[in-house]
């Protein structure tokens, strides 16, 4: 009976750092939109200097959470959002409006992906 009770504790403790660890990541990850997403917007209005403060403050916060994002997700996961900051970023320097929206519109679909792949639902489930 012990044993049961033993493993039944692991599993809630490892339910609890799942559920735990997909609301941290929604956070965070959203927090990110919504600043790709301000800039985008000041990119619109090619208010250039904004858009790349703000995109410089989405990849600063992404990188100090590197180490913690690359042992809890898959490295081609956060390596492709790795890239896509770099990328809006040099577009922005570039002044490149068209393709720096496609390319913002694709990190953000991204960073919605990757939190969709963490959360505990059945479709990740089965």
């Amino acid at each position: 009976m012990k044993r049961i009770w033993i493993a039944l504790a692991i599993l809630l403790a490892i339910l609890a750092g799942t559920l735990a660890h997909s609301f941290y990541l929604a956070g965070f990850t959203r927090n990110l939109t919504v600043l790709l997403e301000q800039a985008e917007v000041h990119a619109e209005q090619e208010d250039w200097e904004t858009a790349a403060k703000l995109t410089q403050d989405a990849y600063d916060r992404w990188q100090k959470k590197d180490l913690y994002l690359h042992i809890t997700l898959r490295h081609d996961e956060t390596d492709a959002i790795h890239i896509g900051l770099q990328e809006v970023a040099e577009l922005i320097q570039c002044k490149e409006g068209g393709e720096y929206s496609a390319a913002n519109a694709r990190l953000i679909a991204n960073l919605e992906l990757m939190v969709e792949e963490e959360q505990l639902s059945l479709k990740n489930v089965l």
